[in-house]
């Protein structure tokens, strides 16, 4: 999967939230828990993505661009983001029985 993202905004990110836009690389997509933000309109198709990275929860914000996520934001999961996921995870995990 391809990667892209605004230098200024990844610099901006890593002061915020002490994450690396490169840290994105370790973030696994495909077994993320995954949320469209319609929040309000961006113009564009906005998604959340909920994933450990090492042993730690973050949040991802993209956007796709053809075969390209273009990242928004990535950091640390929000304490009601850590629930949302726990429960996800809680209900997969009871499906898979």
């Amino acid at each position: 999967m391809l990667f892209d993202w605004s230098d200024a905004k990844a610099r901006y990110n890593r002061a915020k939230h002490g994450v690396a836009f490169e840290a994105v690389t370790r973030f696994d997509l495909e077994t993320a828990l995954i949320l469209f933000d319609d929040r309000r309109d961006y113009g564009e198709i906005r998604e959340q993505a909920l994933r450990m990275i090492d042993d730690r929860l973050h949040q991802l914000a993209f956007t796709r661009r053809g075969h390209v996520l273009r990242i928004i934001s990535l950091r640390p999961a929000s304490r009601r983001e850590r629930a949302r996921y726990n429960a996800w995870v809680d209900q997969n995990e009871q499906s898979d029985v």
